[in-house]
């Protein structure tokens, strides 16, 4: 039988992009839940039990900044079955990721987004909302890497990789 030793997180997190006069652009907040660092994060959260990825991601993108998500950027595929056993829907996400170290231990669905509305000052523990071009993000990533909580930064760094290559 297998016993958890501790407490184990599956999250979805959202790129939202737009296009700014300086070209693309990504909304950060800063996280504000009491007893952390005040640092730079891309939003998102836990799933709750039985929620699906899709409606997690557009709960917490709600309740974190105010926005509404309009598109994804990446085509997420899904699609649904159900058996017997249950139901299943299956996605392709922007890229996923596994924490093998550090504060908790999750795996996580980032989804590239687009949203309409104004961002809240403050929403949950998240405030001061801000567009950044994807090109002053580079640099900061790369000169200032500790304005971003952990996890924002490897993804920052992923997307720099891969998907912001050309931008």
């Amino acid at each position: 039988m297998f016993r958890r030793k501790k407490d184990f997180y599956v999250n979805a997190r959202a790129v939202i992009e737009r296009s700014g006069e300086r070209g693309p652009e990504v909304l950060l907040q800063v996280r504000a839940k009491p007893g952390e660092p005040r640092t730079l994060e891309l939003p998102g959260g836990q799933l709750d039990p039985f929620e699906s990825i899709p409606a997690a991601l557009r709960r917490e993108v709600l309740e974190e900044t105010g926005l509404t998500i309009t598109a994804f950027l990446d085509d997420p595929h899904a699609t649904a079955s159900s058996a017997p056993g249950g139901d299943v829907e299956c996605l392709t996400p922007a890229f996923v990721y596994q924490t093998t170290r550090g504060p908790v231990d999750s795996v996580g669905f980032f989804f590239r987004v687009q949203a309409n509305g104004e961002p809240l000052t403050r929403g949950d523990h998240a405030e001061a909302p801000r567009w950044v071009p994807v090109r002053d993000l580079r640099t900061q990533v790369q000169t200032r890497p500790g304005d971003f909580n952990w996890l924002t930064l490897a993804a920052l760094r992923h997307l720099n990789a891969h998907a912001w290559a050309d931008a």
